[in-house]
């Protein structure tokens, strides 16, 4: 394994909202670096003459018919919130 030296863990951990201890980063920092590395080799494929495509194989009929039906009733869709106000499903605050 290897990890990536210009790979700032600290701001990714930051940007993702966790809070990781010497032994994540140390394990995180080797798997990334990995991921980096793998990538590095993907680049080094010649790709010339290949037809960018989103899918391996044709996609035909894929959209299901686009029928109305009713909702869920109110109670059955806050039955598992954590916190509900005024039929409402009530979350935490994440703009700053």
């Amino acid at each position: 394994m290897s990890s990536a030296p210009d790979l700032d863990l600290e701001h990714v951990a930051k940007l993702a909202r966790l809070a990781l201890t010497p032994a994540e980063k140390e394990q995180f920092s080797q798997q990334l670096g990995d991921v980096l590395q793998h990538i590095e080799q993907l680049a080094k494929v010649d790709v010339t003459g290949i037809e960018p495509t989103a899918h391996a194989f044709p996609v035909v009929n894929v959209w299901a018919e686009d029928v109305a039906r009713p909702g869920l009733p109110v109670e059955v869709a806050l039955r598992n919130a954590p916190a509900q106000r005024d039929h409402l499903i009530v979350v935490p605050k994440v703009v700053e």
